[in-house]
Formats: C-alpha cells, sequence, structure tokens
C-alpha cells in the first residue's frame, strides 16, 4: 500500500472527516431512553403517595367510628391537640355544608385529572404533590359515596382538632399539603416535566449568542 492510498479520504459518501452526526444521534437516543425511564419514577412516585394517603386516612378513619362516639373528645396534647369527632357534609375543614353533592362532583372531576397526569408527570417533587391532593380526595370522595346518609352525599368524618380551628382529617391534611407544594414548585419556575422557567430562557439565550457567532 503506497502513501497515497493510505492518504486518500474515506470512499463512504455518508461519511464526512469531522462529522459526529452519527455518534451525536446514537448518544440523544441513549439520552432519550434514559430520559423515559426517569419520566416513569415520579409517576410511580405519585401512585405510592395517593395509596399511602388514602389507607392512612381510611385506616385512621374506621379507628375513630370503631372506637368513639360521635361528638366525644379524647385530650391528646392537651391543649394542643384532642380527638374529636364529627361528621362534616361540607368541604376540608367543614367548608360549605349545605352543596355536599357539589363538592361530591368537584372530588370525582380532581381524581380523574389527577390519575391522567400519572404518565405525564415528570418531576418528583410534582408528583409527591399531585399524589398527596389525589390521596386526600379519593379519601374524603370515599366518605361522600358510601358513609351516611346517602350514597354521593355521605359526611365525612373528621377527628382532628387543635384550638381556635376547623376540625378535620388526615385526607384534609394531604390536600392542603399538596397544594401548598404545588403552589411553590409554580412559584419557583419549576414544571411537572422536570425543568425550570430560567433554564428554558437560559437555553434560548444560549441558543441566540450560538447564531450571533455564526453569523
Amino acid at each position: 500500500m503506497n502513501h497515497a492510498e493510505e492518504n486518500a479520504p474515506s470512499s463512504d459518501p455518508e461519511r464526512v472527516p469531522g462529522d459526529r452526526s452519527g455518534s451525536d444521534d446514537a448518544g440523544a437516543t441513549a439520552a432519550g431512553a434514559r430520559g423515559g425511564t426517569r419520566s416513569a419514577r415520579p409517576g410511580i412516585l405519585l401512585v405510592v403517595c395517593a395509596a399511602l394517603v388514602y389507607g392512612l386516612d381510611q385506616l385512621t378513619k374506621w379507628w375513630v367510628v370503631a372506637t368513639m362516639t360521635e361528638g366525644q373528645i379524647t385530650p391528646v396534647l392537651p391543649p394542643l391537640l384532642s380527638w374529636r369527632f364529627i361528621r362534616n357534609p361540607g368541604a376540608a375543614f367543614s367548608i360549605g355544608t349545605d352543596y355536599t353533592w357539589v363538592f361530591t362532583i368537584i372530588m370525582v372531576l380532581v381524581s380523574i385529572v389527577l390519575v391522567l397526569q400519572v404518565r405525564r408527570v415528570a418531576s418528583r417533587l410534582w408528583g409527591t404533590a399531585l399524589g398527596l391532593v389525589l390521596g386526600g380526595a379519593l379519601g374524603n370522595l370515599t366518605d361522600r359515596l358510601f358513609r351516611e346518609p346517602s350514597f354521593g352525599q355521605g359526611h365525612v368524618v373528621d377527628f382532628v382538632a387543635l384550638p381556635n380551628f376547623a376540625i378535620f382529617n388526615v385526607a384534609d391534611s394531604a390536600v392542603v399539603s399538596g397544594v401548598v407544594l404545588i403552589v411553590i414548585l409554580t412559584l419557583r419556575g419549576v414544571g411537572m416535566d422536570g425543568t425550570r422557567d430560567a433554564d428554558a430562557a437560559d437555553d434560548g439565550a444560549g441558543a441566540g449568542e450560538d447564531t450571533d457567532r455564526d453569523r
């Protein structure tokens, strides 16, 4: 083999010296595969959080109904905390007691919307927040559907009593905690896909600088 043959350019017309598009495409494909794996985890976290909240809520309500009479007050950490068994026809923290059926419909719609987000959420914090809200909504919805006095208008079991505050339950606490976390994530610009608004702006600025350099 002579030197001319050694220095001759590649006969492959698709291969251009310095062109790394093939390796870049492979890297992008691998990164996409890894991203798909990660995106499933927040959805699983959402389901797990919802299941834990729902189970704890229903377990504590069963315990209250089985061991206490309606209206009974049991001191726990007086004067800060006590158990007080009541049945609430309204929403969380005894709001809107005359519109039980309205809150039942709202909780059904909220639960459906949150279930549809399971495969879309790609942030663990968002998965946690939505899981808390979903678990709480399903917990109180179960009471609305299956407790007295009738289907769809059941009264929710509340029992956590604090001084000068409404009586609530585990589901109420989870919903409020989830909503607070959602507000914080929104204010910080964290999207459900795990990206930040600031990161998107930086990417746009970087692309603009690259265009200017090319010019």
